[in-house]
């Protein structure tokens, strides 16, 4: 239930919502007023409330007695809709996924914890500047409050209802501003790339019906067509930054708002914002017909033609498939720059895109009880299974494909394969429940004639193993992944592939906890490809915060990848992630109190993916610069812990502070010692690139023999070498950097703030699994590393037995000296058995750890070394010798 409002609260909300009023926001007043009635107000207040106001708000007349618990109901949903869940449940710390909103909100949580004003002046285009949010405007207005002085403050006056009114004017102002010229350019751009369709379309005609003696098109003219594609390319791609930028700075200028003035706004411009959607501009259908185009123009009026599943032979070949995360400021871009190589893949060129045409939703299934499928695929266990249920469009296809992955070691020598078939969808149940043999599915096609009588056996025998493996293990439905992908790649060329999944949404589909979600029947039917399934409770959905970016590549032995495709995928839009699935990542989030093993990529959740902007890879508009910068801003630092939480789901406040400098640090004096730059942390793939001496003896102590003296003689020289350069710079006269105390570094460039650690550490109870790969050979190298100690064992007995046995004279010192050998011999097999135990062990378990003995061969060889010299130097003196 809400806390109740305090009576400084109650009485400015009451005062907004009159304010409203005046300025004709009734939709807005209305959801102000649900908010007071809703906050734990006694009945006779409330009648009171709706009587009066009802008077000013033409919208309650119809409605004199507001049922409380219907508009505590209609809170609850705005609510649960508009937020996002940073709290994680008990036992359970990286479930950081939580309910966005289909609107504002949902944007507004990737909002960066930094200086906004410098971010905005630093990314104006020079087209747009004039229409850019006057944010510091908007915020000079929050500062000149007209009402009497804070009694509880030192400065400051009091915002009064006459201040409300004037600032609810500019921001409606400023986001008519920014309206008309998004509306204006997209209808801009819309035009631009019908006409360059026309004269595409004219020119690769004029090429196909030009007769023997007569010219094409020139060279000149393709040229111009290009660079007509890439400056529209270049306008989309602003005009999403645009809209991008001026959503972060309306929702940053309302957070301050009620902060500063304790006016609830931010409700009644999420109202507003809807009647004005600026930011739900879908650019799908722009680059696909921008893909198209530039396809054209790109190969002369002669695109690449074929089937666009066919890769040819691929017996030569080598596949490599990388995955990466994109965050939503970068999807666009990425799209972009993507298209201006490889055209997006359509399957259906005829057809006008459709929004759904690119959905994909997918069912997999599971054993709840054991979560087999679920580990194995986790592991990478030799013969791992993924069973799913696919399908591509709406809800109304018909066509189901049964889809079993099966994973192979490289060592077995065979690759991972995907195998699947068609179902028709009302088969599909008694299909799953053994009701339905797979002789009876392709009965129709055998009787078409339309496949081969080798392929029909071969999808037969899939469907008879999947169906056996769901009947005898008892797989059920447990997970079901929806996404909208766009996938670009050349017809009849399997050399690069590149797919980027957006909107990815992982649902329940269990009947578990004593709810039945899909029950008898194979998938859930409350919900289609509605995304984002705002209908659904928050325990049985997980909106994943970033699309997914799948780069296949099949290049010969030997042969590097395009250029462009390694500056891609190095590039600041994309983060790697490598074996990411959809399958692990929605069950372990969706199921926390019945998964233990987690996957190694939930602490990445935690990180801010962005990375600072490579300035010389991107969209550019040919001869053209694209943006403008003016100076510096000094107090737009918004620190607030709960805009920090909501700028990325999951980032703390530890973490958000490590991304900016205090105002102080820009004051140090000339140039300080040992500064790292704050803003280029990235704690998952954290790097070194100087020498260090300790890593490169500890590989060299591995390989042993020559190599090792060499690096060891390498590493003194690198050593003297560096300490007599340090020598040299401070005999030379030379400017240097002020030192600073260890003790104030941390403040002077991180802030009073926690510094954010590297560390991550499972929730209690839970693992996090990292996949460590095994073949047979390890084995092999163990047992012969086993078999090596047992030969110095053997060795050091025989010493032992020759001393005892066969020695010159039988006194004492021949039998304590034979005992210590003996007693090193039985050290070094007992020692040799249990390092053999704890390491195959930890290689049937796939443990990650260091597998080499650090100390057990020199103890043991210093300790011969002594009993050598012990009997040496005895015996020296029983003979006499000195």
């Amino acid at each position: 239930m809400n806390a109740p409002l305090r009576k400084p609260d109650l009485a400015a909300m009451i005062r907004q919502s009159l304010c409203l009023c005046r300025l004709q926001l009734q939709d807005q007043a209305l959801y102000l007023f649900a908010a007071i009635v809703t906050s734990g107000l006694p009945s006779t207040v409330v009648s009171y409330l709706s009587c009066n106001l009802a008077k000013r708000i033409p919208l309650l007349q119809p409605f004199p007695s507001p049922s409380r618990q219907g508009l505590l109901s209609q809170n609850r949903r705005k609510s649960s809709g508009s937020q996002r869940r940073i709290e994680a449940p008990p036992g359970r710390a990286h479930r950081a996924q939580a309910a966005p909103s289909p609107d504002p909100a949902r944007r507004w949580s990737d909002v960066a914890a930094m200086k906004f004003g410098e971010q905005l002046r630093s990314s104006v285009i020079r087209e747009y500047q004039w229409y850019y949010i006057d944010y510091n405007g908007l915020k000079a207005e929050l500062k000149n409050a007209t009402g009497p002085p804070k009694v509880r403050s030192a400065g400051g006056r009091e915002w009064t209802e006459e201040d409300e009114t004037r600032f609810v004017g500019k921001l409606e102002d400023e986001l008519e501003k920014v309206h008309t010229k998004q509306q204006v350019k997209a209808m801009e751009i819309s035009r631009r790339i019908a006409v360059s369709e026309r004269e595409v379309r004219d020119v690769v005609n004029r090429l196909n019906e030009r007769g023997l003696s007569e010219e094409g098109p020139s060279e000149e003219e393709f040229e111009l067509l290009e660079q007509d594609l890439s400056d529209i390319i270049a306008d989309v791609h602003d005009l999403a930054k645009f809209v991008q930028l001026n959503y972060t700075g309306f929702y940053k200028i309302i957070k301050k708002h009620d902060k500063m003035t304790g006016w609830h706004l931010r409700p009644a411009f999420d109202t507003r914002l809807k009647a004005k959607p600026f930011y739900k501009e879908n650019y799908d259908a722009s680059v696909i017909k921008l893909s198209k185009l530039y396809d054209l123009v790109r190969t002369r009026g002669n695109p690449v033609k074929g089937d666009s599943a066919a890769g040819g032979s691929q017996a030569s070949f080598v596949r490599q498939t990388t995955k990466y995360w994109v965050h939503p400021d970068n999807v666009t871009e990425l799209k972009l720059i993507i298209l201006k190589h490889l055209p997006v893949l359509v399957f259906n060129a005829s057809k006008e895109f459709e929004q759904q045409d690119s959905a994909i939703t997918s069912i997999y299934y599971d054993n709840p009880d054991t979560w087999e499928l679920y580990e194995g695929r986790l592991k990478k266990t030799e013969g791992a299974e993924a069973i799913r249920l696919r399908w591509y469009g709406g809800m109304q296809n018909e066509t189901i494909f049964v889809e079993r992955k099966t994973h192979r070691e490289d060592w077995t020598g065979e690759k991972s394969v995907k195998a699947r078939f068609a179902i028709k969808e009302k088969n599909v149940n008694a299909y799953m429940r053994g009701e339905l043999l797979p002789a009876a599915i392709f009965e129709k096609a055998r009787k078409e004639g339309k496949k081969s009588e080798k392929a029909i056996a071969e999808d037969e025998r899939l469907a008879s193993e999947i169906q056996y493996s769901v009947i005898k293990k008892g797989y059920k439905p447990v997970c079901r992944s929806f996404y909208n992908r766009t996938a670009f790649q050349l017809p009849a060329d399997a050399r690069v592939r590149i797919s980027l999944d957006t909107e990815l949404t992982m649902v329940r589909e269990d009947n578990l906890d004593g709810r039945s979600r899909c029950g008898e029947n194979w998938r859930r039917m409350d919900i289609g490809i509605d995304y984002p399934f705002s209908q659904l409770p928050p325990e049985d959905i997980v909106r994943f915060p970033y699309a997914v970016l799948e780069v296949k590549l099949q290049t010969q032995m030997g042969q590097e990848p395009p250029a462009w495709v390694r500056q891609l995928i190095s590039s600041h839009l994309v983060e790697a992630v490598p074996k990411f699935s959809k399958f692990i990542h929605g069950t372990a989030c969706l199921f926390p109190d019945r998964i233990n093993l987690l996957p190694f990529w939930m602490p990445q959740m935690d990180v801010d993916i962005r990375k600072p902007v490579a300035h010389d890879f991107g969209i550019h508009r040919p001869g053209i610069a694209g943006t403008t910068t003016t100076s510096e801003d000094e107090e737009d630092l918004d620190s607030d812990e709960e805009d920090v939480q909501a700028a990325r789901p999951g980032l703390s406040a530890a973490q958000s502070n490590a991304h900016g400098l205090p105002g102080s640090a820009s004051e140090a004096e000339g140039q300080t010692v040992d500064t790292p730059a704050p803003n280029e942390d990235f704690p998952i793939y954290d790097s070194d690139d100087e020498y260090d001496e300790n890593y490169a003896l500890e590989e060299a102590r591995r390989i042993g023999g020559w190599h090792y003296y060499s690096t060891l003689i390498s590493a003194k020289a690198h050593a003297f070498g560096s300490h007599a350069l340090g020598a040299m710079k401070w005999l030379v006269p030379a400017p240097r950097g002020t030192p600073v105390p260890i003790s104030q570094r941390q403040q002077m460039l991180f802030g009073n703030g926690p510094v954010q650690q590297k560390k991550f550490k499972a929730p209690k109870g839970k693992k996090i699994y990292v996949p460590v790969r095994v073949e047979p050979k390890v084995y092999f190298a163990a047992e012969r590393t086993f078999l090596g100690w047992l030969e110095y064992s053997i060795y050091v007995g025989a010493i032992a037995v020759t001393l005892l046995n066969f020695g010159s004279r039988r006194t004492p010192l021949a039998f304590w000296t034979a005992a210590v050998f003996t007693l090193l011999a039985i050290l070094s097999l007992c020692y040799s058995v249990g390092i053999y135990l704890y390491r195959s062990r930890s290689i049937r378990n796939r443990k990650a750890a260091r597998y080499y003995d650090k100390w057990g061969p020199t103890v043991l060889c210093s300790a011969l070394l002594v009993a050598v010299a012990l009997n040496f130097g005895f015996e020296g003196r029983e003979r006499g010798i000195w």
